[in-house]
């Protein structure tokens, strides 16, 4: 894996929002703040469930097996597993050179980094 603790720093970056938001979501009193720990558990779950597929693929691309459609992917990185499938990749070096796929991927993230930004600027716009 080439620069490491650059590809490292790049990912909590970018865990960093969604974090954020979180614990902003976590502090607020009333009707969501229940929400918080369920998201972050379906982050995790979803994460580690796109990191499985990733690999599962992987290995069926080696073994020339049936492969996982690359929509499939994409859903589960667009239903909260973005972060495992950005360790997949670079653990794997898998999805890495297909621009077109790197491009709905990334887009994918930036969605999420959108929504999230959301309740971190209302928490400074409050306060």
């Amino acid at each position: 894996m080439r620069h490491p603790w650059v590809k490292l720093i790049v990912f909590v970056m970018l865990c960093a929002l969604p974090g954020l938001g979180l614990t902003h979501l976590a502090a607020m009193t009333g009707a969501w703040a229940w929400l918080a720990p369920w998201v972050l558990g379906a982050y995790v779950a979803t994460s580690l469930a796109t990191l499985a597929l990733y690999g599962y693929d992987k290995r069926q691309a080696r073994l020339q097996g049936q492969r996982i459609p690359e929509r499939c992917l994409h859903l589960f990185e667009l239903c909260g597993g973005w972060p495992g499938a950005l360790l997949a990749q670079q653990l794997w070096r898998h999805k890495t050179r297909k621009l077109t796929y790197q491009a709905v991927f990334w887009l994918i993230v930036a969605i999420h980094q959108g929504l999230w930004l959301v309740p971190v600027l209302n928490a400074r716009l409050a306060g």
